[in-house]
């Protein structure tokens, strides 16, 4: 998978993660540890682009919440806790929509993927990437 990082002028700081390929378990600490990075340099906003990005197994899944968790202030979810850090997915899926962290354009076995498991109700997710980053501007 690769991941690229880019930065958009404004207050608070807002980023974009592009994906390419396969999100799995071969892979997601690195896309948290991008977002980490992010947070720790200053980013409070971010969108994860999602429509190149042809596969996401439930490491990926775990990804996008540890993320959210990241973005709204808390650890990451215990990576090493199996089922627990799925259970704990679940749980913030009832607390409605994470505003923090957006996604873009998600192909149509990941948008599946998404639906089934809540995570479409716990993301905001955006058709393509302009309407993303505006949506945080006209969120202030």
């Amino acid at each position: 998978m690769q991941i690229k990082t880019e930065s958009v002028a404004g207050t608070p700081a807002l980023s974009i993660i592009g994906l390419e390929g396969e999100l799995d378990a071969s892979n997601f600490k690195d896309l948290i540890g991008a977002a980490q990075k992010l947070y720790e340099q200053g980013t409070r906003r971010l969108v994860l682009d999602l429509s190149r990005l042809n596969f996401m197994s439930s490491s990926g899944l775990v990804a996008l919440h540890s993320i959210a968790r990241i973005f709204r202030g808390d650890a990451p979810s215990d990576l090493e806790a199996g089922w627990s850090a799925i259970h704990a997915m679940g749980e913030d899926v009832q607390r409605g929509t994470e505003p923090s962290v957006k996604l873009v354009n998600p192909q149509p076995k990941i948008a599946s993927t998404l639906q089934k498991t809540g995570m479409d109700r716990f993301f905001a997710i955006y058709p393509d990437l302009q309407a993303a980053v505006n949506s945080f501007h006209d969120n202030r």
